[in-house]
């Protein structure tokens, strides 16, 4: 079934590729756009959640009883979730659909890996995709597949090359600019989703929804930047691509949370 998955990936990408003039870079970005119009039920559960949560530090029953059992956590935990439970908020729906994407990552990675095929045998694996004969009748006509696009080479991890002379040992590939931008913009994406901590609660008492969503702001902007280093560079035109993509989501609908991005801003309120 996982195979069936990826064969669908390569087929689609390799389609769009062929409709847009060989353009590899073109056909990821428009993917990434059909597959954040699919997956849209799942970002409007997540503004949901996370609207919902910000909507809760301010409730008058959440603050007694933050107050009420600060020095006992286990007893605050299960009134947290007793109050969730009442009013049908999931407190980790904010990260499902970060955690969705892993999968769809993979599969991404992959689907290019493929399509971007160059020995004889890869060639020749891509040619009989399943789908991918019955999608195009001239399936010879798309591959071997185009790489370039900007100044980058999609099948290879992106970096500007330094002066000559100037090496970085872990910088093999040079100034990995797509990396920094891949970091920023998932930084970006996942803070301005997050609730606005309560001005009238203190730091103890901090659920646990709030302290994953914290780490989840940290630690996700690092792995796909990771990833970006690391893997070819079409796959870090799907991260920019996905990560613009849900920052204008989130602003048009006004609910973005603009002051989150800069460490402290909100503890100015």
């Amino acid at each position: 079934m996982w195979e069936q998955f990826i064969a669908f990936f390569t087929t689609a990408l390799l389609w769009i590729y062929s409709v847009v003039g060989h353009n590899f870079g073109i056909a990821i970005i428009l993917f990434t756009i059909l597959i954040r119009v699919v997956t849209w039920p799942l970002t409007a559960q997540q503004l949901k959640g996370a609207q919902a949560m910000q909507e809760l530090q301010n409730d008058p029953e959440w603050l007694k009883i933050q107050k009420k059992y600060e020095k006992d956590k286990e007893k605050l935990a299960q009134e947290q979730m007793r109050i969730y439970k009442e009013r049908g908020i999931n407190p980790f729906g904010s990260c499902l659909p970060t955690l969705v994407q892993f999968p769809i990552i993979i599969a991404l990675y992959q689907s290019v890996i493929r399509a971007l095929a160059t020995t004889p045998l890869q060639l020749l694996q891509l040619a009989r995709t399943p789908w991918l004969g019955k999608v195009m009748t001239d399936v010879a006509a798309i591959i071997p597949v185009n790489s370039q696009f900007l100044w980058m080479d999609l099948a290879r991890p992106e970096g500007i090359p330094f002066p000559a002379g100037f090496a970085i040992d872990f910088l093999p590939n040079g100034f990995p600019t797509l990396a920094l931008i891949v970091a920023a913009t998932t930084y970006i994406q996942s803070k301005l989703t997050m609730p606005a901590p309560s001005t009238k609660t203190s730091g103890s008492g901090q659920d646990q929804s709030a302290m994953m969503s914290s780490m989840m702001s940290i630690y996700m902007p690092l792995l796909l930047g990771y990833f970006a280093l690391t893997f070819p560079s079409g796959l870090s035109v799907y991260f920019i691509t996905s990560n613009l993509l849900g920052i204008f989501q989130y602003a048009i609908q006004g609910r973005a949370n603009w002051r989150n991005i800069i460490p402290g801003a909100n503890k100015t309120q």
